[in-house]
C-alpha cells in the first residue's frame, strides 16, 4: 500500500511525524498515538453496534477489544507493510523494533490519528474501517467468544468453585522477544497445567484455556439430575 495508506494528506507533517518512533527523537508518533487509539475505540465500537442490533454491552465490549488489540492491530500494521516505513533509532532498529507488536500497534494507531487530524472522522472511516473488515467477518453475529480466562472463570462460578490461580513460572529472553511461561490451577480435585506466550497476559491466556480442556475432560456434562438442575 502507498505511503499515504489510502489517504491524501493535505498536511504530510502528519503521518511522517506518525511514522517515526520515540527512539529517532522529536517530533515523534506517542501523541497522535493517544488521539487515533480513541478514534479506533469509537470507529471500531460504532461499525459493531451497527452490524449487530441484538448484542450487550458485554459481548460488544469483549468483540471491540479484541479487534483493538495489541496482537491484531500489529497484524493489520504488517498487512500494511507499516513497520518498513517507520523512522526509528539504531538501538531500536538493532533489538527489532520494526517487528515488535507493541512498536506496531503504537504506530497503527498514530497513523489512524494522523489520519483524523488530517481528514477528520469521516476519512477515518472511509480509510480506516476497511482494515478490520477480516476481524469483523470472522465474529458471530453478536456472539464474540469470550477470552480463555473469563470461560475459565464462569465455568468455575457455575458450580460454585473457587476462583482459578496463575503462577508466573518463568520469564525469558531479552526484552524484544521476551517469553512467559505460567501455571493455572483450579478444580476439584486441584490441576494445575502450564501456557506459553510472548507477554504474560498471553501465556495466562492459553494456561486458562489448557485448564478449561483438562477440567471438562475430568467433569462432562451430563444433562439435568431428577430434580432439574444441571448436573455438575
Amino acid at each position: 500500500m502507498p505511503a499515504g495508506f489510502g489517504h491524501g494528506f493535505a498536511d504530510p507533517a502528519l503521518l511522517t511525524t506518525a511514522l517515526r518512533h520515540r527512539s529517532a527523537g522529536a517530533p515523534h508518533n506517542e501523541r497522535l498515538e493517544f488521539l487515533g487509539d480513541a478514534v479506533l475505540a469509537l470507529l471500531v465500537a460504532e461499525a459493531l453496534h451497527a452490524r449487530w442490533p441484538q448484542a450487550d454491552e458485554g459481548a460488544l465490549t469483549r468483540a471491540r477489544s479484541r479487534l483493538v488489540c495489541e496482537p491484531h492491530l500489529a497484524g493489520i500494521a504488517r498487512g500494511l507493510g507499516l513497520g518498513e516505513q517507520l523512522a526509528m533509532g539504531p538501538g531500536e532498529l538493532r533489538s527489532g523494533g520494526r517487528q515488535r507488536e507493541s512498536i506496531l500497534a503504537d504506530a497503527l494507531e498514530a497513523v489512524v490519528g494522523a489520519i483524523y487530524a488530517d481528514g477528520g472522522l469521516e476519512a477515518c472511516r472511509r480509510v480506516v474501517l476497511p482494515w478490520f473488515e477480516a476481524g469483523l467477518a470472522t465474529m458471530p453475529d453478536g456472539k464474540a467468544e469470550k477470552d480463555p480466562k473469563t470461560r475459565l472463570q464462569e465455568w468455575l462460578q457455575a458450580r460454585q468453585w473457587p476462583r482459578p490461580e496463575y503462577e508466573l513460572v518463568e520469564a525469558r529472553g531479552p526484552d524484544h522477544a521476551r517469553h512467559f511461561r505460567v501455571r493455572a490451577r483450579a478444580g476439584e480435585p486441584l490441576l494445575d497445567v502450564e501456557g506459553e506466550g510472548a507477554s504474560l497476559r498471553h501465556a495466562e491466556q492459553a494456561a486458562a484455556d489448557a485448564l478449561l480442556v483438562a477440567l471438562e475432560a475430568q467433569h462432562p456434562k451430563r444433562g439435568r439430575s431428577p430434580t432439574g438442575d444441571p448436573a455438575r
